[in-house]
């Protein structure tokens, strides 16, 4: 009888933390999902510079606390001072900035969309760099996802002649520089903390992109909305903080392939709710295209051919 009872007692464990893993990865699907509705919003009436920079200051002081409660250096090693200032441009500043500018001329949802590339331009650059290997199913997943995505682009009318096109580009260069900075960060930044690594980057950014959105955009404090400011407060605080920490709490407990599937599922999530907010039809041809676009991207996360094609 006391072994059933432990035994019952162990499974109700397991289903507990089961199920609270579950909540969490919900979590961060949905913290993700709603950056780009945070964004949009948030660009309605602060410019992109300065709307950037707010946003990392306001998560500096946040991120500065847990250092200091896990002990963490905020300070990168003083061999690796060049990576820190690649982090600080490349990952934080150049990218959160080419975001911005590009919500003010695309939907939210398809800025998700767009930056669900992501993973494939890791593929690649690690391929590139990393001589990493490249099988056969993931090129037919990439060719699945970037035919998929030139047929929404098609779809929502974008064309070289509209300034939407400009904000295409410059969603889809953030997520090339995220693609390279984490492959970077894998051979450069292995033994980083997560803490140390955003920790001094993002509050150097966030001044940085602050300051310069003061001398190039001159904001109107006065004219920005209650709805920006909270949407910058929500973006600095659950987004960049938020969203982080549960990340990386998830990654001690699931494998990094189940947990990249975030990337798969945030942007359904994106969608719904910037289609919401916007007023935007969900057309039949968005579906099909994004479900053909996220499928074509999962397919690159489960290589099961051997066949193989290496990057010469």
């Amino acid at each position: 009888m006391p072994a059933v009872i432990e035994r019952t007692g162990n499974t109700k464990k397991q289903w507990l933390a089961a199920l609270i893993t579950a909540l969490l990865f919900l979590t961060v699907c949905l913290s993700w999902g709603t950056t780009w509705l945070g964004i949009k919003i948030a660009v309605e009436t602060v410019p992109p510079l300065t709307a950037s920079g707010i946003r990392f200051l306001i998560a500096f002081p946040l991120f500065v606390s847990f250092a200091i409660i896990r002990g963490d250096s905020i300070y990168f090693p003083r061999s690796h001072l060049g990576f820190f200032a690649f982090v600080t441009l490349c990952y934080f500043s150049l990218p959160y900035y080419l975001l911005n500018y590009g919500e003010t001329h695309v939907s939210s949802g398809l800025t998700a969309l767009l930056f669900s590339c992501m993973p494939v331009f890791i593929l690649i650059f690690s391929a590139l760099f990393l001589r990493e290997r490249i099988y056969l199913s993931q090129v037919v997943g990439i060719a699945i996802g970037f035919g998929s995505l030139f047929m929404i682009l098609h779809s929502q009318g974008l064309s070289l002649a509209h300034d939407e096109f400009a904000g295409v580009l410059a969603i889809l260069a953030a997520a090339v520089m995220h693609a390279l900075c984490y492959v970077v960060t894998k051979q450069k930044g292995a033994a980083i903390s997560v803490i140390t690594y955003n920790t001094l980057p993002i509050g150097l950014a966030g001044l940085t992109l602050f300051l310069v959105g003061l001398g190039v955009e001159r904001p109107d404090f006065t004219a920005i909305s209650t709805r920006s400011w909270w949407a910058l407060i929500y973006l600095g605080l659950c987004a960049s903080v938020g969203g982080f920490i549960v990340y990386f709490f998830l990654l001690k407990r699931l494998s990094p392939v189940i947990l990249s599937f975030v990337f798969i599922i945030f942007p359904v999530f994106a969608v719904i709710i910037g289609s919401w907010y916007e007023g935007l039809p969900i057309s039949r041809d968005l579906v099909l295209y994004s479900a053909l676009l996220l499928t074509g991207f999962a397919i690159t996360k489960m290589p099961r051919q051997k066949l193989s094609v290496r990057s010469r």
